[in-house]
């Protein structure tokens, strides 16, 4: 038999004996349900090219963008639990879209194998300084309440993981603002920069620049405790605010009924890539704190997230777009 003629006979076994392939026995592609240069898929792409050397075979990244992840997720929902179809998606796919969107179409609980979170990154609580003239979190909650009907905020989007950080915080502090949703941190920034809206809950990474240079103010980290990057910059608790502490965060899964020993093999695989020297340094660059947990710490993760988030859109009457 002929090389062509074997792998179509391959093509042809079901689903459950090419799940017993030695993972790798050949290409793996990790599903970025985002496009090219969203923060999933720079963290995907700088853990594929470690893996590539590491393993011995190829590991590419593959965009399928689409109703905020779902598009992606179902194609790895549909793949073969071998371990050579993987997913690398934000915090929205994994948590928020189970809180925010009542009719999903896919279930990341039970429709996928829970392998990995990944990453994490706080955000960051910045006003334009010449719109909010204060100079820390009890000033701005004073100025928030005094100014509550002209106060907005911008993000990236109506249930982006930004939006919902300011949506808690004002459940938290008992104050209001104007949304302002755009189509991505990049949009929401600028609207901040130009005087458009008064304060915004950017990812670390994103808006550091803008805090280096004075553009804005940080008046706080979501994190527990100050980063290195904005050490003059306290946590929410530091600032009088207890119990906010808030990660936008990333996540490594597969299709459904992968085996719990390729699971761990897959686990210790992208840990191992994410921990490498060159691969933790551009985590560093963008803000990102490398977590790399288990598969079972990463499902009991998830599932207080979705709990917690479900309570802050049911909470504000949040509606998906």
């Amino acid at each position: 038999m002929n090389r062509r003629s074997l792998l179509a006979a391959a093509a042809l076994l079901p689903a459950t004996a090419r799940a017993q392939e030695e993972w790798p026995a050949r290409s793996t592609t990790i599903i970025v349900p985002f496009a090219p240069g969203s923060s999933s898929d720079i963290v995907a792409r700088a853990a594929a090219q470690r893996l590539t050397t590491t393993l011995g075979q190829p590991v590419v990244v593959e965009n399928r963008p689409g109703a905020t992840g779902e598009v992606g997720a179902r194609q790895v929902i549909r793949s073969a639990p071998d371990g050579h179809t993987l997913m690398h998606a934000p915090i929205s796919t994994w948590a928020i879209n189970v809180a925010l969107r009542p009719n999903l179409g896919y279930d990341p609980v039970t429709q996928l194998t829970r392998l990995s979170q990944t990453v994490r990154t706080p955000n960051v609580l910045v006003v334009n300084p010449a719109k909010v003239p204060v100079q820390d979190l009890p000033g701005f909650i004073a100025w928030l309440k005094a100014n509550s009907r002209t106060a907005s905020y911008s993000s990236s989007g109506i249930g982006s993981s930004d939006h919902l950080t300011a949506e808690m915080f004002k459940q938290a502090t008992g104050t209001d603002a104007v949304h302002a949703p755009f189509s991505g941190g990049a949009p929401a920034t600028t609207a901040l920069l130009s005087g458009d809206v008064s304060f915004s809950f950017q990812n670390l990474g994103s808006i550091y620049p803008q805090i280096r240079d004075g553009r804005v103010k940080g008046i706080l980290i979501t994190s527990e405790a100050r980063h290195a990057l904005l050490p003059d910059v306290p946590t929410a608790a530091q600032g009088g605010l207890a119990d906010f502490v808030v990660y936008s965060w990333q996540a490594l899964g597969g299709p459904p009924g992968m085996a719990p020993v390729l699971a761990s093999k897959v686990h210790a695989a992208f840990r191992a890539a994410l921990l490498a020297p060159e691969v933790k340094a551009r985590m560093d660059e963008i803000g990102f704190d490398v977590v790399a947990s288990t598969p079972a710490e990463f499902a009991s993760f998830q599932q207080a997230e979705i709990a917690r988030w479900k309570r802050v859109v049911q909470a504000g009457n949040i509606k998906a777009e």
